[in-house]
């Protein structure tokens, strides 16, 4: 067997309103034997999906490339949709069937000039400071046999779109967050099924949103923006060849709706008495709409995946607290809304309140929650079942208290709708630790929550901000679980959008501040400039994201360099730090490692990345200016934080695991460090002390400078601190602070102490790159080499993991039996060749299969090393016995 297999444009299944003037294909090969390898290709692109009208074709291309190959040379057009399929020949000649076909189809491109006009409720009617959200509506003739029909729509602030009482999509919180003053998307419907002959019906609701809505934790709202606003293209192709286009304009009604607060933070409240039938044209209370003026040069197509239901909750429990509230538990710690079902009298009320945790005592506690209300509530319209669930503000909880429902209440009158941006699982990962299990669970429910969209901090209090330095601790570690490429592809271009014209980062993207002052560009925040481009580079190969970026990181280096009078240096302006550290006072926000320290480490790494960068991109200039200057502040740092007996001035152990990490010391220098760090934990009885800076690197270096057995020690410890004590207080996903939950119950603190902040759910990428080995190799990037290279440690029996690259599935698998024997699984997919390191093995009695190694044919070199046995292969399934 030999085939074509998981077609993708610009990593999207069949994507619409792509504007991408030279599209990128990548697919997956499949075979039964060993050692497979790409020679030759072909793509074919057709106008039709028979393949009778073919309007490009690559002819036989020799070369190994399957992921983002260009159709370079081919001319696309606006608002078409093209299908293409693919072959491809191995290295033996064998000849692949053409694939099963799949399609692409392009927006606007640009090309066309946006007809229609932004209209909006008038002021008049909806004052700035009304919480009400208005609905549009228009009617127009279809006239003739329709071949297709697309809408291309976008927003100020969020809308839900209506065809003849049909919701448009599954896509939720359109058009989504970006640098709205910059950048702002618009999204491509086909709704072709939609339509019939006669009169049709246009409706659409515009809700707050984070474009007007409260946004921050200062109680502002209209950051961007005072007036929600709407623009709407509807293009019908006739089957006579004839084309028709129904715009928003002067001649669209807008009315109150029922929805008279919607709001990111604080919930929503929906009057179903208020409800109007918006397709029955004779119905009065509509009023035409005003047309403003607002650029449509900023407005470009979707470029993240979308916001979607996911999945569904059953609520497990309904609790009575020692307060008498009536409290649903979910079970999980989640983002999105309750959707529930109610009958009643009309006008009577019910609410939900959303919190994470309950209190020591068992009762319902939002005070963590700060200014965010989190309520829903629902009037009812009265006689039969109402179902309901928000529109445009989203929750995260596990508990729900209810009010005003009756006492016969039932769980299965509540769903949970898991919402988050809809990207691809990628990652899997078990072992015979039902803690580390669960801890993998939290950090992927950490993920679920709160990439919606943005990479925000935490999703349920008055914040839920696309912080950086949280971003960049968890990027690699995301890209892990799921396909993250468009989804850091949309916010890195904010990134860059935001940057000052000196090349500083604000803090958190997209930016909310007018005037920049000191809120931007701390060490470790700001990095994520270079670390999140480089880090997308090396999981998925994606050379055009990080020539995009390019230009920004070497901004943000430059920004660095001017900073102080030593251009070497970084010892001025204001820095998180070691933010939540456990080294410094009690209470402290920022731990005890000297900022100056942190700033000059992640500047040396700032340099390196973008040097590698320059490597990726063949700028030659580029190489030898960023080569230099590394070296210099290398040896900057040496001279201003190593003692001349080489050890480091700053103790802690966030200090000796960046020094390490981002290769700061080495020889007697970096042997003191690593020691040190061994002295520090066992001063600490073998816990850490390390706050968001440290923490994501802890384990990586304790496992690549010989202590592999301490970083399964930190894994496993079950008190505070540790990421196990959090699971023995119930937890479901990642805390923002190691003790958010104290061992007598009570909580760190109320003024900022989320249950579900990703960050410390970096040690993910430890347990899927050292626990179970599995690593992309930087100057092969993408997993076209695939490193295996398990660290196996005391307290596991057996893990089992993989990752979906855009090659296909890497899986590596190992196990220990009684009698000490180790047997591992490795499967390296089609078109890649694998690098496997099996730990403590040998050659003499090392197994492949049952056969001695030695006699194994298909694997392409092996070679003794110092921490076992290295061995190189092509594609396909392995499984290697040895004792240690």
């Amino acid at each position: 067997m030999f085939a074509v297999t998981k077609l993708r444009t610009e990593y999207k299944e069949n994507p619409i309103g792509i504007d991408v003037a030279i599209p990128r294909v990548s697919w997956q090969l499949l075979s039964n034997k060993r050692d497979c390898m790409q020679y030759a290709y072909q793509i074919q692109v057709s106008a039709e999906a028979q393949f009778n009208q073919i309007v490009w074709d690559s002819g036989k291309v020799e070369s190994e490339q399957s992921i983002h190959v260009e159709m370079l040379g081919f001319l696309i057009e606006a608002k078409t949709r093209y299908y293409y399929h693919v072959k491809a020949w191995d290295e033996a000649g064998l000849e692949s069937d053409w694939s099963q076909s799949a399609f692409f189809e392009t927006g606007l491109m640009g090309v066309e000039q946006w007809k229609a006009e932004w209209i909006s409720a008038p002021s008049t009617n909806f004052p700035q400071d009304t919480e009400s959200c208005p609905q549009l509506r228009n009617f127009f003739e279809v006239n003739g046999s329709i071949a297709k029909a697309r809408i291309y729509v976008t927003a100020l602030g969020l809308y839900e779109l209506h065809l003849n009482n049909k919701r448009v999509s599954d896509h939720y919180f359109t058009p989504g967050w970006t640098s709205y003053g910059k950048r702002l998307q618009y999204q491509t419907y086909d709704v072709t099924e939609f339509l019939h002959e006669g009169t049709n019906a246009l409706g659409a609701l515009l809700g707050n949103g984070w474009y007007k809505g409260y946004l921050g934790w200062k109680n502002d709202k209209e950051i961007y923006g005072s007036n929600t606003a709407f623009l709407l293209e509807l293009h019908i192709c006739y089957e006579d060849g004839s084309e028709e286009h129904i715009l928003s304009d002067q001649s669209w009604q807008f009315s109150e709706s029922a929805i008279l607060m919607s709001d990111i933070y604080m919930g929503e409240s929906y009057d179903a008495r208020l409800e109007r039938d918006w397709t029955n044209p004779s119905q009065d209370g509509w009023f035409q709409v005003e047309v403003i003026e607002q650029s449509k040069d900023i407005i470009i197509a979707q470029e993240n995946v979308p916001v979607t239901k996911v999945e569904q909750l059953k609520p497990l429990t309904l609790l009575t607290t020692p307060q008498g509230d009536r409290v649903l538990d979910m079970g999980q710690n989640m983002v999105g809304w309750m959707k529930f079902t109610v009958q009643g009298v009309s006008g009577h009320k019910v609410e939900l309140q959303h919190a994470e945790v309950l209190d020591n005592e068992g009762n319902f506690y939002r005070e963590n929650i700060r200014g965010a209300k989190q309520l829903v509530s629902y009037t009812l319209k009265g006689g039969e079942v109402e179902t309901y669930e928000p529109h445009f503000s989203f929750q995260g909880f596990r508990y729900v208290l209810l009010t005003g429902f009756s006492e016969n209440v039932q769980l299965e009158d509540f769903i949970g709708i898991v919402l988050h941006s809809n990207m691809e699982r990628t990652g899997e990962f078990e072992c015979s630790d039902p803690l580390v299990n669960q801890l993998h669970h939290n950090i992927l429910w950490g993920q679920k929550g709160n990439f919606l969209d943005v990479p925000t901090d935490c999703p349920q209090r008055d914040e839920r901000l696309g912080w950086t330095g949280d971003a960049q601790m968890f990027v690699r570690t995301s890209s892990y679980l799921m396909n993250t490429a468009p989804f850091f592809t949309k916010w890195l271009r904010d990134l860059k959008a935001d940057q000052t014209p000196e090349g500083g980062i604000p803090f958190y993207i997209p930016n909310l501040m007018e005037s920049f002052e000191t809120s931007h560009s701390s060490a470790a925040w700001g990095d994520a400039a270079t670390i999140c481009p480089w880090t997308i580079y090396e999981m998925y190969g994606d050379k055009r994201l990080l020539a995009e970026q390019y230009e920004s990181m070497k901004q943000w280096v430059s920004y660095i360099h001017e900073q102080g009078s030593n251009p070497y240096l970084w010892n001025t302006g204001f820095h998180f730090g070691d933010w939540l550290g456990l080294d410094s006072k009690p209470g402290s926000y920022v731990g005890a490692t000297d900022r100056d320290y942190i700033a000059t480490a992640f500047y040396a790494y700032s340099v390196s990345l973008t040097l590698k960068a320059s490597e990726a991109l063949e700028q030659s200039d580029d190489m030898n200016y960023y080569r230099t200057l590394h070296g210099k502040i290398v040896e900057a740092f040496q001279n201003e934080y190593v003692t001349p007996t080489g050890r480091l001035s700053v103790p802690t152990q966030t200090a000796q695991v960046l020094a390490l990490r981002f290769d700061l010391v080495e020889g007697v220098a970096k042997e003191r460090a690593v020691q040190k760090l061994i002295e520090l934990l066992a001063e600490a009885g073998d816990h850490l002390t390390t706050g968001f800076v440290g923490t994501p690197y802890l384990n990586p270096v304790l496992s690549e400078n010989g202590n592999n057995e301490l970083a399964y020690r930190l894994l496993f410890q079950k008190d505070y601190p540790s990421w196990l004590y959090q699971i023995t207080k119930g937890a479901t996903t990642i805390w923002e602070h190691w003790d958010g939950i104290k061992e007598d119950g009570s909580f760190w603190s109320a003024d900022m102490n989320s249950f579900n902040h990703y960050a410390y759910g970096a040690i993910g990428e430890w347990l899927y790159s050292y626990v179970a080995g599995i690593r992309p190799d930087e100057s092969n990037p993408g997993f076209k080499v695939v490193h295996i290279n398990p660290q196996l440690g005391q307290g596991l029996d057996y893990v089992k993991a993989s990752h979906e690259t855009l090659y296909g599935n890497v899986n590596s698998q190992w196990k220990r039996s009684k009698d000490g024997e180790i047997e591992v699984h490795v499967t390296i997919p089609a078109n890649t060749r694998g690098i496997v390191v099996l730990p403590e093995a040998k050659l003499q009695g090392l197994l492949e299969s049952g056969t001695p190694i030695e006699e194994v044919a298909d694997l392409h070199d092996m070679e003794v090393i110092k921490s076992g046995v290295r061995i190189s292969l092509g594609s396909g399934s392995y499984q290697f016995t040895y004792r240690p």
